[in-house]
């Protein structure tokens, strides 16, 4: 099963580092993740940034369990239904869209 601490902290700065074409997002994400904790990822600046805490005024908000989260992030292809269910949230849904680049 994927960990979600591992994802933000470990996955997500490499594939900054080696995709620097995700930057041109140009949004800002926050992911708030019940028992695991809360990462802002800013695709609006020159490099990227995914860090540990809430950013003020983001362009999108996602929030999940843990589980549900660990769930998409092991398989990308259940976002769609995890969001229809009800499981995985969002409150701007064109920046959410985004997501699929991020995870592919």
């Amino acid at each position: 099963m994927a960990d979600t601490a591992g994802f933000f902290n470990e996955y997500i700065p490499t594939k900054l580092v080696n995709k620097p074409d995700l930057i041109k997002i140009g949004k800002s994400i926050v992911f708030d993740i019940a028992d695991a904790g809360v990462w802002s990822l800013d695709l609006s600046g020159e490099t990227g940034s995914c860090v540990e805490g809430r950013m003020e005024n983001p362009d999108c908000t996602i929030t999940a369990s843990k589980e549900d989260w660990e769930k998409l992030l092991d398989k990308p292809a259940l976002g769609m239904q995890l969001f229809m269910m009800g499981k995985i949230k969002a409150d701007n849904l064109g920046v959410a869209t985004q997501l699929q680049k991020i995870l592919a």
